[in-house]
């Protein structure tokens, strides 16, 4: 096999901007890339490490040998080793061999860039051409109006190893059977939009995908990166988003990973305070380093570009936001100000957000972010973040305790439910339950609720439709959308089998119903960040443990009436915003749902009475643990 050919794919003015970090296709460059140069076919490489001494390429094709395939460093301190070797094809396996002109330290590294990893426990690169076929041109043409912020944005969480098992080989689904079962189950239970726990290679299975070294490649865990493509095609053709959980907050040690890259701290902080996560045991990216922000930008973009992936649902920006984030005093310095706000990781997500606007303007980006930072969600050109939206954790945080509680003690926690309003429209929300609800000794969602185990289901399907027709969007971790009794495994499968009993079918049947509502109720989405979008009946009546609401569309309206607790309620009295004919909905309680199947009124016309500062009025049967919604 020939020796290096000195070639270069980047411009000076790609140096340009990488060095001032606003290159953000840095994929396009850097990497292995199969090439044909003056009729000869190989590989092109190119890494960044600018404290290398020497920078070799390693493979199958030189039996693993340094001294064969030795890079050229660019004469414009922009510290990129490259070249092309002839003979390199796609397929070949490989890392780079840095010698340190630090420290002398001699690493082998998995490429930052590489398409495709080797599977794990092995770590190598792989050369990967990767040639998609997407015929999902109805979606990508349409998907502004179905990611708009005033669509129904309903999301079911997958961790694609542990959704379901081919338990009689012992195995994971691949991204091919995915493409078949969990799209048309995703289809069947009507969720707008699939939210993949992390699917960039990771070397190790308990972190569920967090500790990312590959951030450029689809795991090759469950097949290859057209068949990952595939996955997304199919979800794109049945009506079905795709977002991404993608983790710019954090990476793992591992030796073959971005830490130390080249002997020095390329990627991460070099600061300990700042550059090491003490809970994850993992290294913090040094936001402040333009190459760095480059990288990390262009990984944002390369998914919506490469995959056509909706949207990113970003990890713990608040661990990013705050200096002193999990740390004691002492354990963190604060910024040039004086405060604990990280100014550069803030500028870092700013400038994210607006890159992933500016080019691809029919996607969203969600904050998962549990602090009470202002304006996350609010455009970069106001002061905000810039995120689309923001997870809801105080409202996860309230209604869950509120939930767990006997119906007969509800009377006195009320506030517990009713306090997120007085803020649910300071960001674009969306109410999570998420698989950090259903681990770590805190049960399942339906582990979670009181009483015997009719009120165990009737609950849940309380919870769920106060969910929905709660402002905001929306997001279920898988298990949670049939009751799951057991807490998440990552290591096992979703129990399918209870799917077979009618209280878990009964759930089912109450996510289905509650989507198909939240889709064709515009009062359901078309306000739902806007505080014009909802409007209380009545959120004080303790005793009873009831409240009522209304969500409002521009031409519609919906009023919502809950009963938390499992006293029948014959003769409740609510106000109306208007004397037309009102028609249910929904029925939390119907027999087909599990329900008891108390007969309600199925319409109504208002009577001439004030009550709760209306004029019109109507007493309803409120069933028991149920939630009733009617519509004009």
């Amino acid at each position: 096999m020939a020796h290096v050919i000195t070639y270069s794919r980047f411009t000076d003015f790609d140096i340009d901007l990488f060095k001032s970090g606003k290159h953000y296709r840095l994929y396009e460059k850097f990497g292995s890339h199969v090439m044909n140069i003056d009729g000869v076919e190989g590989t092109y490489f190119a890494v960044w490490a600018p404290s290398a001494k020497t920078v070799s390429v390693i493979g199958d094709f030189n039996f693993w040998t340094e001294k064969e395939h030795q890079l050229q460093v660019r004469w414009d301190s922009s510290g990129i080793w490259e070249g092309f070797i002839p003979g390199v094809a796609h397929g070949a396996i490989y890392k780079y061999k840095i010698q340190s002109s630090h420290n002398n330290i001699v690493t082998e590294k998995a490429d930052p860039y590489a398409r495709r990893c080797e599977h794990p426990p092995r770590t190598g690169s792989i050369v990967y051409d990767y040639k998609p076929k997407w015929n999902d041109q109805e979606w990508m043409t349409s998907r502004k109006k179905n990611n708009a912020l005033d669509a129904p944005y309903s999301v079911y969480e997958v961790h694609l190893g542990s959704w379901k098992k081919k338990l009689e080989e012992n195995r994971s689904l691949s991204y091919q059977e995915l493409s078949v079962d969990l799209v048309a189950y995703a289809k069947e239970m009507q969720f707008t939009h699939i939210e993949f726990m992390p699917i960039m290679e990771y070397p190790y299975d308990p972190s569920w995908g967090y500790q990312i070294t590959g951030y450029f490649a689809p795991t090759a865990r469950f097949g290859y990166p057209e068949e990952f493509q595939e996955l997304v095609n199919a979800c794109h053709n049945a009506g079905i988003g795709v977002l991404l959980d993608w983790v710019p907050s954090h990476f793992p040690e591992d030796a073959h990973g971005l830490g130390y890259f080249d002997g020095t701290h390329l990627y991460e902080h070099p600061d300990r305070k700042r550059g090491y996560h003490q809970d994850w045991k993992s290294l913090i990216f040094n936001y402040g380093r333009n190459e760095v922000k480059s990288f990390l930008i262009s990984n944002a973009l390369f998914w919506l570009d490469q995959y056509h992936i909706d949207g990113l649902r970003v990890d713990a920006v608040a661990s990013m936001l705050f200096l002193d984030y999990s740390r004691e005093e002492g354990e963190w310095d604060p910024n040039i100000y004086g405060g604990r706000e990280n100014l550069e990781a803030i500028a870092f997500l700013k400038e994210m957000n607006e890159a992933v606007y500016l080019n691809y303007p029919d996607t969203q980006t969600i904050a998962e972010e549990s602090t009470s930072f202002p304006m996350v969600s609010a455009p970069t050109s106001v002061g905000g973040l810039g995120f689309g939206m923001k997870w809801m954790m105080g409202w996860m945080h309230d209604t869950l305790q509120y939930f767990k509680k006997e119906p007969i003690y509800r009377r006195h926690h009320q506030n517990d439910l009713t306090f997120s309003m007085t803020y649910a429209f300071t960001e674009n929300f969306m109410l999570p339950l998420s698989h950090d609800e259903v681990v770590y000794g805190k049960s399942s969602i339906l582990g979670r609720m009181p009483g015997d185990e009719w009120q165990k289901f009737a609950n849940l399907r309380l919870l769920y439709s106060y969910m929905f027709t709660h402002p905001g969007g929306t997001l279920l971790m898988m298990g949670s959308e049939f009751g799951q009794h057991e807490e998440w495994n990552f290591n096992g499968s979703l129990d399918w089998h209870l799917t077979n009993f009618e209280p878990h079918q009964g759930i089912q049947e109450v996510i289905k119903d509650l989507n198909k509502l939240y889709k064709k109720q515009k009062a359901l989405h078309e306000k739902q960040f806007s505080k014009e979008g909802f409007e209380w009946i009545s959120y004080d009546d303790h005793e009873n443990s009831v409240i009522s609401y209304i969500r409002k569309g521009t031409n519609s309206h919906l009023v919502v009436v809950c009963n938390m607790t499992p006293v029948v309620r014959d003769y409740y009295r609510i106000g109306l915003p208007t004397s037309k004919k009102y028609k249910l909905l929904f029925n939390s309680d119907e027999m087909k749902y599990g329900g008891s199947d108390r007969v309600v009124k199925k319409s109504f016309t208002p009577q001439r009475k004030d009550w709760q500062n209306r004029k019109q009025s109507i007493e309803l049967k409120l069933p028991p643990l149920g939630v009733l919604v009617y519509g004009v």
